[in-house]
């Protein structure tokens, strides 16, 4: 039975290479409270599944507090408005990253969702469909915390990363969205990532409380997916607007950031959407 199951899933990581209908993995990377590293993350995830030869966009989402920008040292002239208004195309609005990770800023547009005409929706469907055939994961970095936006993107994207530190308010908080995915039946499963952990105990030990709470009241699967050290060269990094996974390849935090990265390459996933999918989602959920 594994072998046939190992079988089915290299069949769809590869099926896909054959397949006309290229469609990327659309992850959508949330947090129950700010200030856990989750942009931070979504930057140098990126950079990592680059360096294993995926090719990755950021769709930054946030728009409380857009800071993927700030994190790459990049000043994004335009953003997802100036598609909707048609004075731009989606690739004229996309700024490249360092390690060439594609990074479109969604800026005020992503408020417009709500009040599309049908010639914008068209642009914006024509748009996400030229990224299609060049991208393999599609990140999207949505803001902290439980709002309309979020759990917009949330619905509406493949899979779900939820990110979160071994606090217990940040237990609690990412409990919380966890929580409204189950209720809402949004997904049937989501990520964990554990960041800042002094150890791997420690991670195991978040891990388990969030399992363990999750299982017994919960509706919803949880997948954990990796965790990563707290370390000092993070903090360096942000402040010269450096990946730390570039500016210290060799820290423990690259290293399980590194290997966050293969469990999500390796593991099972279910077959992609595609974007029109995603957008149709996501205006439905916004309207």
């Amino acid at each position: 039975m594994q072998d046939q199951a190992a079988k089915l899933r290299e069949l769809v990581k590869y099926g896909k290479e054959d397949s006309a209908h290229h469609a990327p993995r659309i992850i959508a990377v949330a947090s129950g409270k700010g200030g856990v590293g989750k942009t931070n993350l979504v930057v140098n995830l990126a950079i990592a599944l680059v360096e294993m030869g995926q090719r990755v966009v950021i769709f930054d989402a946030d728009l409380g507090l857009a800071n993927v920008d700030v994190l790459v040292g990049v000043v994004p002239k335009y953003n997802l408005y100036d598609v909707l208004q048609g004075t731009k195309t989606i690739s004229e609005i996309i700024v490249t990253g360092p390690a060439g990770v594609r990074i479109v800023p969604g800026g005020s547009g992503i408020q417009d969702l709500a009040n599309l005409d049908y010639y914008q929706r068209e642009r914006l469907v024509q748009s996400l469909k030229e990224l299609e055939q060049d991208t393999d994961f599609l990140l999207v970095d949505t803001g902290a915390g439980i709002s309309r936006n979020v759990l917009g993107f949330i619905s509406a994207a493949d899979e779900v990363i939820i990110v979160l530190t071994p606090e217990p308010t940040s237990l609690t908080d990412a409990y919380g969205v966890i929580k409204i995915m189950s209720k809402f039946k949004l997904h049937s499963e989501v990520h964990l990532v554990v960041n800042r952990v002094a150890s791997a105990q420690e991670a195991q030990q978040t891990i388990g409380k969030m399992v363990t709470v999750v299982q017994k009241f919960l509706q919803i699967k949880v997948l954990p997916l990796g965790y990563i050290f707290d370390d000092k060269a993070v903090g360096k990094a942000v402040r010269k607007q450096e990946p730390f996974l570039l500016r210290f390849p060799d820290s423990a935090a690259a290293g399980s950031l590194r290997q966050l990265a293969t469990n999500l390459l390796e593991g099972n996933y279910r077959p992609p959407k595609g974007t029109t999918g995603f957008l149709n989602r996501l205006i439905r959920l916004f309207s």
